[in-house]
């Protein structure tokens, strides 16, 4: 840059205003409220969400399993209510390695639930594996979260 400090003072603003209105000026980056990573860019109309999968294990640590009963229970009265507004449940079987070492094979429960992602809703989908974790003695509900881009 060449000119009177004036002028250079004048060039640096503007690169500095440029630099601070670039990010804005690329399109919708769907952050989703506090999630860590950057979402993927959302399409014009679409709106930046979080969608947390909830992985509920049937077995019961003493033997056993969590009865359907027990199961359609915990969804309509924990689940449900913090979320009226929609969720998937999905009926699985999967396996993984507890804190005892054996591989553990089990019927289970994937429930998806997309909401703003704000501190309120993740408040709440603590409670939910809380819940589950102490009504059904378990040692583990895995969460899946992740930024998504949605349109109803």
């Amino acid at each position: 840059m060449s000119g009177s400090p004036v002028s250079r003072t004048v060039h640096v603003y503007r690169y500095a205003i440029l630099a601070a209105l670039l990010p804005a000026m690329t399109g919708c980056v769907a952050t989703a409220g506090p999630v860590q990573s950057r979402g993927p860019a959302c399409e014009i109309g679409d709106q930046g969400m979080v969608r947390d999968t909830l992985y509920f294990g049937r077995n019961r640590p003493g033997g056993g399993t969590v009865r359907e009963s027990e199961w359609r229970s915990f969804l309509d009265r924990t689940i449900t209510p913090r979320f009226p507004d929609g969720l998937t449940v999905t009926g699985a079987t999967g396996q993984w390695r507890g804190a005892s070492g054996k591989v553990e094979r089990e019927r289970s429960e994937v429930v998806t639930v997309i909401h703003a992602g704000d501190p309120a809703a993740r408040g709440k989908i603590g409670e939910i594996i809380d819940a589950y974790r102490r009504h059904f003695d378990q040692e583990a509900v895995l969460r899946e979260r992740t930024a998504t881009c949605v349109r109803f």
